[in-house]
């Protein structure tokens, strides 16, 4: 449907698809980790490699991301958003059907790539769709609760899925998802496409940025295993620095590069990119670490685990189905950013002091609400704020950058706090305490850490971020929002 065409309705009916797709491919991150002990059983994984139905998606999908985002500026952002999502919905009924360990990992793989290039354009579409200020951002706060919800919903089906049913319908389930979203799409999306003048794919640079991407998420997510000082992990974060330092090589001296440079002379789109990076490690921190504390410590079951997130997912939708986008048009960007991010920090450091005994509505709900209420409130402004400065003709690229951030945060955040709740554990365990006492003391520590993360993010979106007026967050993607200043 051409873009000229699109009247009210059908634009908050597209944006409706676009948060399906997204929906989708969020929860996919979270969705096995409540499943992870019925899928070890049933095919027989071993507990070193029962990781990689985690990291084969975690792989591919930062590791796409960027060259998924640059060919929807080139060749048409529904078109690569039909292209991931068909890919992903046919790789989660392989994984839905797998019996074996290596069909179940390569399946997740093709999923993570079908995820990172829908991912990658999802929200250059709503942004192309949405140009109003009011419209754009209370379409912002709609996307922002699917991309900060997404995560701990998944934790709740997962549970619902693999406790009444069984493992293979948390992929399965995916498949009319799928399937309705790629007819939709085919129906509401704009069709609208102006390539940029002269551009051509930058292959040099997809080749170098793709293959840093990989090694340095392949690193990360086994650094716990293989040990941060081993040869395996610096040898694979050196060949991923020296890839990245050949790619900015090529950037700057080829005549259509993959990720212009100048992008990140960009205060609000550098800061956010930034502010991702930690925020995303923070709510890994959530989602994870607390999801260990309620099963192996107070002994809930996978559905009981979904079910303690349920408060903090209903606070996060509420405030960002309205009132986030209200506090943004009021305020601008930067206040509901510094204010959503100290208040999710405040959250995660109530988590550090969850007792071996503990009870859920004095030790765990009041963390949940505090951290759903921060993620309503922050998610929303870290997009805008991305977002608000970056030309529409390259939205699909700036897209893909905080995706990517977002991503290396998450798989970052969870290898360095998981690692640090053991290494503590290990240590307390040594000095004499008992098992469940050191294993919170464990989960303390990387609580404490994820807080002093959202902190970190606070601070850098309050002291550098550009303080925008706050009709100019939601005006038209680009440099004019900003030509006043």
């Amino acid at each position: 449907m051409p873009e000229s065409r699109i009247d009210e309705r059908t634009r908050w009916l597209a944006l409706t698809v676009l948060c399906l797709g997204s929906l989708m491919i969020v929860l996919d991150t979270t969705i096995v980790n409540v499943a992870l002990p019925s899928i070890r059983e049933d095919l027989g994984f071993s507990e070193t490699s029962l990781a990689w139905v985690v990291n084969a998606y975690l792989l591919t999908f930062g590791g796409f991301l960027l060259l998924g985002g640059r060919l929807g500026d080139l060749f048409g952002h529904r078109r690569l958003f039909l292209a991931g999502i068909t890919l992903f919905t046919l790789a989660s009924l392989c994984c839905g059907l797998a019996s074996s360990q290596a069909f179940l990992v390569t399946a997740r793989a093709v999923q993570g790539l079908g995820g990172a290039v829908a991912s990658a354009v999802s929200l250059s579409l709503m942004m192309n769709l949405f140009t109003e200020p009011a419209d754009r951002a209370k379409a912002m706060g709609v996307f922002g609760f699917v991309a900060s919800g997404g995560g701990s919903i998944g934790v709740l089906l997962g549970g619902v899925l693999t406790d009444t049913i069984n493992w293979h319908w948390i992929f399965l389930v995916n498949l009319p998802i799928g399937v309705l979203v790629c007819a939709l799409s085919l129906r509401l999306l704009p069709t609208a496409h102006v390539a940029p003048e002269g551009a051509r794919l930058d292959v040099a640079g997809a080749v170098t940025v793709t293959a840093s991407l990989m090694l340095a998420v392949y690193a990360i997510v086994n650094g716990g295993n293989a040990g941060w000082g081993s040869a395996q992990t610096i040898g694979l974060l050196a060949g991923a620095v020296a890839l990245l330092a050949v790619f900015l090589f090529i950037e700057s001296h080829v005549r259509s590069p993959l990720m212009p440079l100048r992008l990140f002379r960009l205060r609000n789109f550098a800061t956010a990119s930034t502010v991702g990076i930690l925020w995303s490690a923070a709510m890994f921190a959530w989602f994870f670490i607390s999801a260990l504390y309620l099963q192996l410590v107070l002994g809930y079951s996978p559905l009981q685990v979904g079910l303690a997130f349920l408060p903090g997912n209903l606070v996060m939708g509420a405030l960002s189905l309205g009132f986030s986008a209200k506090l943004v048009l009021r305020f601008g960007i930067k206040p509901p950013l510094v204010v959503g991010l100290t208040i999710a920090a405040i959250g995660l450091a109530l988590f550090a002091r969850a007792p071996v005994d503990g009870h859920f509505v004095v030790d765990v709900l009041p963390s949940m609400v505090l951290l759903g209420f921060g993620a309503g409130i922050a998610f929303n402004p870290v997009l805008l704020a991305a977002m608000s400065e970056v030309e529409p003709q390259e939205s699909g690229l700036a897209s893909g950058i905080v995706n990517t951030a977002f991503m290396m945060g998450g798989a970052l955040g969870l290898a360095v706090l998981a690692s640090l709740a053991v290494a503590r554990t290990n240590t307390l365990t040594s000095s004499g305490e008992e098992h469940l006492a050191a294993l919170v003391g464990g989960y303390h520590a990387a609580f404490l850490v994820g807080a002093i993360f959202a902190i970190g993010a606070a601070a850098l979106g309050g002291l550098v971020m550009r303080s925008l007026p706050a009709h100019a967050p939601e005006e038209s993607a680009g440099a004019p929002a900003l030509a006043s200043e």
